[in-house]
C-alpha cells in the first residue's frame, strides 16, 4: 500500500474498534439484566469477524495500488466474493432465520420445492405445505399453538392462524438469540429420532420455482445430513447468500465498466440481509444485475451478438420475470444494443421476440390467473387494512387521483425509501434494528463517489443512451408504486402502500452509471478507499444491530 492507502486502512480498522466499545458496554448492560454471560463471547466473536472481514477486504482493495505488491493482486471480483460470502456469513447470523420481509413465506416455498426434489408429498389435501415436525419450531419458537394429531397421523395447529405464534426471528430481541443458542444446528430432533410429520399454517409465495432453488437445495441437504430445524435453516439460507455472491460475482465479471458501483450496491446493508435469508430479493437482485451486465457488455464491448447471448437474456428474463413481472421494463436496456451487432433488422427483430416471448409464456405459465384477476375485477379488498382497494380500472378511469397519489408519494415517502434502500429497518421492516442515518448517509455519499467522474475518466454512457436509461428506471420505478398501489393500498390511503426501498436495488446500479459528467469531476480516484471504507460501515452495522437485539428483552 502508498502511505495515503496505509493510513486509510488503519483508520478504519481504528476507528471500528473505537465504535465497538459503547456497544460491547450496551451487550454488558443486557447480559446484566437477562442472565446470558453466553452473549458477551457471541457479541466478541461477531466483533472480532466483522473487523476482520473488513480488514481482509481493506487488505485486497489497497494493496494493488502499490506495484511491489502485484503479484497479490485480486480482481475486483474477486474481491467482492470474498466480501459478500463472509459479510453475508455473519449477517445471517447477527439477523436470524425468518427475520427478513416475508422470509417465512419463502422459507416454506422452499420448503415446499425440497419435498419435491426428495421424491416426497409437496401438500397435504388442502395444499398446505408438509413439514418435519421438529421443524415446527421455527413457526412456533415459544410453543404458543394448541397443536393434535390428525387422523392422517399428522400433526396439525387448532388455530392455524399464522399470527397465532411466535415465528422465530420475526421480532428479533434477547430471546432469538436465548433460543438458537439452546436449539444448536446439530442437537437430536425435538420430537425424537424418528420424527413425523406436520402442516405449516404459513401459505407458499405463488412465484416460479427457480426463485427457490438455492434455499431449496441446502433444506433438502440439510434433511439427508439429518441436522435439526436450526442446521435446516441456515443451510438453506447459505445456499441463497451463495447463490447471489456467485451470480453478482458472474455480473461484476461481464460489466465492461461500472464495476465499482455494482460492488458498493451489491454489498450495502439491505442488499447482504436480503442475500442472507430465505427471500426471492436475493434472486431477483442478482438476476436483474447480470441482465444488466449483459446488455452493457453487448452493447460496448462484444464485437457482434452471438445467439447465446439471446439466449441468456431470455432464460434470464424468464427466470426472474415471474417474480415481479414489473422488472421486465429492464428489457428496455437491450435496446442500448446496437443493431448492426445482431447482424441486421431481422435478426434484431428475431432476438427481441425471443427475449420478450420467453418472458410473455413465463408470466402466461406463473402468473397468468394473477394478471387476469388484477385486469378484470373492479372490486378490490386489502386485508391488512380491512378496507376496499384500487381496481384497474378505477385507476385508469381517474387519472388526475392516480397523479396525485404518485405527487403525494414522492414527497412524503422519498425519505423512506432511500433509508429502506439503504439498509435501515432491517429484520422484518423493525424501526428498532436501524442504521444510524449518519451511516446512511456515509452510504449514500460512497455510491455518489463512485458514480461521479475520475480524472481521465473517459465518459460512456452520455447523450441519447444515457436519457433512456434514466426513462427505463423512471418508468420502472412507477410501475413499482402502481403495483403496489393497485394490490396494496386501501382506498383511504393518502399514500401508495407497502412500497420499500430495497424494490429499487436491482436497477440501482445502472442508474448509478449515468452520473458521470463534465460538470462534477473528483480531483483522484479513490474508488477503492471507499469501497473499504463501505465494508468498515458494514462491521459496524454488524455490530451495533447485535447489540441492540442482545438488550431488546
Amino acid at each position: 500500500m502508498k502511505n495515503k492507502e496505509y493510513r486509510t486502512y488503519i483508520i478504519g480498522l481504528l476507528l471500528m474498534i473505537i465504535l465497538a466499545i459503547p456497544h460491547f458496554l450496551d451487550t454488558e448492560a443486557g447480559i446484566l439484566e437477562s442472565g446470558n454471560q453466553w452473549i458477551l463471547s457471541r457479541y466478541l466473536l461477531v466483533a472480532f469477524c466483522g473487523i476482520m472481514v473488513a480488514a481482509v477486504c481493506g487488505f485486497g482493495l489497497l494493496c494493488q495500488n502499490n506495484p511491489k505488491e502485484s503479484r497479490m493482486a485480486l480482481p475486483l471480483e474477486t474481491i467482492f466474493l470474498i466480501a459478500a460470502l463472509l459479510f453475508g456469513a455473519v449477517y445471517l447470523y447477527v439477523l436470524p432465520p425468518l427475520s427478513a420481509p416475508d422470509e417465512a413465506c419463502h422459507y416454506i416455498t422452499s420448503y415446499r420445492l425440497s419435498n419435491r426434489l426428495m421424491g416426497l408429498p409437496m401438500t397435504d389435501q388442502e395444499g398446505k405445505v408438509l413439514i418435519r415436525e421438529e421443524d415446527w419450531f421455527a413457526e412456533d419458537s415459544c410453543g404458543d399453538y394448541q397443536v393434535y394429531l390428525r387422523e392422517d397421523g399428522i400433526l396439525a395447529a387448532v388455530d392455524e392462524s399464522a399470527d397465532a405464534a411466535k415465528v422465530l426471528g420475526q421480532t428479533l430481541t434477547e430471546e432469538t438469540y436465548r433460543l438458537i443458542h439452546e436449539k444448536g444446528t446439530t442437537a437430536a430432533p425435538a420430537f425424537g429420532e424418528n420424527s413425523g410429520t406436520a402442516v405449516s399454517v404459513h401459505l407458499p409465495v405463488a412465484t416460479t420455482p427457480f426463485a427457490h432453488v438455492m434455499p431449496a437445495l441446502g433444506i433438502t441437504l440439510a434433511r439427508i445430513l439429518g441436522l435439526n430445524s436450526m442446521g435446516l435453516l441456515y443451510l438453506g439460507r447459505l445456499m441463497n447468500l451463495v447463490f447471489y455472491a456467485a451470480v453478482t460475482w458472474l455480473a461484476m465479471r461481464r460489466l465492461p465498466f461500472g464495476k465499482e458501483m455494482l460492488f458498493g450496491v451489491a454489498l450495502l446493508p439491505m442488499s447482504i440481509h436480503l442475500s442472507a435469508s430465505f427471500s426471492y430479493d436475493a434472486f431477483i437482485m442478482a438476476g436483474m444485475f447480470y441482465f444488466a451486465a449483459c446488455c452493457l457488455d453487448l452493447a460496448y464491448r462484444a464485437e457482434r451478438v452471438r445467439p447465446v447471448d439471446v439466449l441468456v437474456l431470455a432464460l434470464v428474463m424468464a427466470a426472474v420475470g415471474p417474480c415481479k413481472m414489473v422488472y421486465a421494463v429492464l428489457m428496455g436496456l437491450c435496446l442500448l444494443i446496437p443493431v448492426r451487432k445482431f447482424g441486421g433488422w431481422g435478426k434484431w427483430l428475431l432476438s427481441a421476440a425471443c427475449v420478450l416471448g420467453a418472458w410473455v409464456i413465463a408470466m402466461v405459465l406463473i402468473n397468468g390467473q394473477t394478471v387476469a384477476a388484477y385486469a378484470t375485477e373492479t372490486d378490490t379488498y386489502i386485508i391488512w387494512a380491512e378496507e376496499s382497494g384500487y381496481s384497474l380500472s378505477l385507476l385508469l378511469h381517474r387519472p388526475l387521483k392516480t397523479m396525485a397519489m404518485y405527487y403525494r408519494t414522492f414527497l412524503w415517502q422519498l425519505e423512506h425509501y432511500h433509508l429502506t434502500m439503504i439498509g435501515a429497518y432491517l429484520g422484518n421492516v423493525d424501526p428498532v434494528l436501524d442504521v444510524p442515518y449518519a451511516v446512511v448517509v456515509f452510504f449514500t455519499c460512497g455510491l455518489l463517489g463512485l458514480a461521479f467522474r475520475k480524472p481521465g475518466e473517459n465518459l460512456i454512457l452520455i447523450g441519447g443512451k444515457r436519457i433512456w436509461i434514466w426513462l427505463v428506471c423512471l418508468v420502472l420505478a412507477g410501475a413499482l408504486l402502481f403495483s403496489m398501489l393497485l394490490a396494496w393500498t386501501p382506498i383511504g390511503s393518502k399514500v401508495i402502500s407497502g412500497v420499500q426501498g430495497r424494490y429499487f436495488l436491482p436497477f440501482l446500479p445502472v442508474l448509478l452509471m449515468t452520473l458521470k459528467n463534465d460538470t462534477i469531476v473528483l480531483t483522484k480516484n479513490a474508488d477503492r478507499s471507499i469501497l473499504y471504507l463501505m465494508c468498515c460501515a458494514n462491521a459496524y452495522v454488524l455490530l451495533r444491530l447485535f447489540s441492540i437485539v442482545s438488550i431488546r428483552l
